[in-house]
Order: C-alpha cells, then structure tokens, then sequence
C-alpha cells in the first residue's frame, strides 16, 4: 500500500515533534536529568534496516531491535536517531537526527534512493582481474564531490601482478593522485599492505564500493574479522536472516570508526545532475571554469575553450576529460 501524502502543515507538526525528541535525547546524553524512566529517548546509530526494523547501537556499543515510526522519514544505515524503549528487548525511533552527509543513487522512477548516511569517506575497490569497468571509478569520485567527502582507490589484488605489470598499472592510475584521490595498492597476500588502510579508516566514517570480483568481500573479511559473528548476532536479533547480509550494514572499527558494507552499491550509477554541478564534481576542471570565451562551453569544439586548453598542456588527464564528456552525455540534466 503505498504511503499516504502528509500536507505541509502536518510535515511541519511531524518536524516540530522529532525536534523535541530529538533535544530531549541529547539532554539525557549530557546526564541532564530530564526522565528518570527507563524507557527515556536516547541517542544511537543505525547499524542495519530492512523495512521498518532496524538495529541500532547506542553509545555504549549496545545493539537493540527497533521498529520506525512513520512519517519521520526514511532511516538508513550510519544515521543517528532517537529510539525510546518499549519492551526490555526493543524499542521505536521516534526520530532522525540531520545527516552530515547522504549518498543516494537512482532508484525506480528515477527517484534517488538512500543508502548511508553521515559517511565521510568513500573508498572505491577495483583490481587488475576484472579490469576497472568503463567510468565506474569517476562515477563514484564525482559522487563524493558532490556530498563533500573524501575519496580514495584501493588496488586490491596486486599479487597478480609482475613487478612490471604492476609500474603500468599503477602508473595508469597516477592521474588521481595528482588531483587528490590516494591510490592505496594492497595484497590479501601481503597484509603489511593493510596497515595503511586501517590507519585511513580508523577514524572515518567509511562506505567499500566497486563492481562483483573486485575481492571486496575478501577485504571486507581481513578488515572485520569478526564479521560473521556480528552478522549471526544480527540476524538473531532482529529476525531478518539473510537480509542482514544483503542490506547496508555499518560495523564499528577497533580505532572508533566504522565500515559500511553495501553490495547494492556494486551497481552504483549518478542520477540526473546539473552540468555545472558535473564540472565543479571534477577538482581539475575548477581551475578552468568561467575562462571559456562561451559560457555554455561544453568543452568539445569550441574555440576558446580553457578546458581543453588546460588538457592540452597537460594540465588535465585525457582520461579524466574522457571521463566527464561521457558522464555529461549519460547524467547531465541542463
């Protein structure tokens, strides 16, 4: 059954009460006395959703069941809510507190469709064997652009490669160090080559994305190894199975930070996105922008152009503006 449209003076009433849910949560967090019942609102992060039922885990790194209410929006994995306890095994969240960051992708209709939230990094998997899939990678870095996050690309899978294989490789890549995404090699096989992914992702927010084969669940494994128990305890706990394993899900980091794993993101595409919103999504370009004797410029043909100029003198990857002439003819809506 499909939700029912609130008015704007009922989404208005809706916004007032998680507002009062949501200070009187961070007051009892501040140990203000403001509900000496047991079942007060208190704070938490959602660590996994399917439908309405959640698992959240509060500040003291304890799970609980939970169910959502309606109307309060959409939770995803990594928000921060408010739950009130119901039963001594559950609870409701009765509200969502404002997200620093959301990544989205489209979804059916053309809608944008959440998929974690208050994420600060975005690590983009790829490895020789499949080889990088078209603009995969560039789709994903103009995403991070757009939410202001940072990007990194981890190589995994470098013991496949000869020490001359891997200078080629690697020196294909060289162009996103250089306009500020770290390219990070690494080997299961080596794992002195894991310490310094943890060491990026000990204090981060972190969502793992790339296409099947790439040995993002084998990265996953050696980063969590106590995964599979988590993911037992998950799913006994909230009673979804095998959701638990195809849905978001945020686990915590040894270092205080945490590690989403998403395999819908493996199929991540951009929506619709302006052209200039495109532009300013590669960091290269920005220097350049408003230069262009047109102000419509599209950067192809045009005399003039101080995008294609910069390209010229090597100032920007070929590859890169490949890159974005492709995604302004897939994604851009003008």
């Amino acid at each position: 059954m499909p939700r029912r449209r609130l008015s704007q003076r009922q989404l208005g009433r809706v916004r007032r009460i998680q507002d009062r849910r949501r200070a009187k949560a961070e007051a009892r967090a501040d140990g203000m006395s403001v509900d000496a019942e047991d079942d007060a609102p208190r704070p938490a992060v959602v660590v996994v959703r399917h439908g309405a039922n959640l698992m959240v885990e509060d500040d003291a790194g304890e799970l609980h069941h939970c169910v959502t209410r309606q109307h309060i929006g959409e939770p995803v994995c990594g928000d921060r809510v408010v739950w009130q306890p119901s039963t001594p095994s559950s609870g409701v969240v009765t509200a969502i507190e404002p997200r620093r960051t959301l990544l989205s992708r489209p979804g059916i209709g053309g809608h944008e469709k959440p998929l974690a939230a208050n994420i600060s990094l975005i690590a983009v998997v790829i490895a020789p064997l499949p080889p990088p899939s078209g603009y995969l990678t560039d789709h994903y870095l103009v995403a991070a652009e757009r939410i202001g996050v940072a990007a990194l690309i981890l190589c995994t899978k470098m013991d496949l490669l000869g020490d001359d294989e891997r200078t080629r490789y690697l020196d294909a890549l060289r162009h996103y160090p250089e306009v500020g995404y770290p390219v990070l090699p690494i080997s299961l096989e080596q794992p002195a080559s894991l310490v310094a992914v943890r060491e990026r992702f000990a204090t981060t927010t972190a969502i793992l994305v790339g296409q099947s084969g790439v040995g993002k669940s084998s990265l996953i494994k050696a980063l969590l190894p106590h995964r599979p128990i988590e993911v037992g305890a998950l799913s006994q706990a909230t009673g979804l199975g095998r959701h638990t394993t195809s849905a978001a899900t945020s686990y915590r980091l040894d270092g205080g930070g945490r590690l989403i794993d998403s395999p819908g993101v493996r199929s991540f595409r951009l929506g619709r996105i302006a052209r200039s919103e495109l532009e300013h999504g590669f960091p290269e370009l920005r220097p350049y922008l408003g230069r262009c004797r047109f102000t419509d410029c599209r950067h192809r043909d045009e005399p003039d152009c101080a995008i294609r100029e910069a390209a010229a003198r090597g100032r920007i990857a070929a590859v890169r503006l490949s890159a974005f002439h492709h995604l302004a003819e897939t994604a851009v809506c003008d």
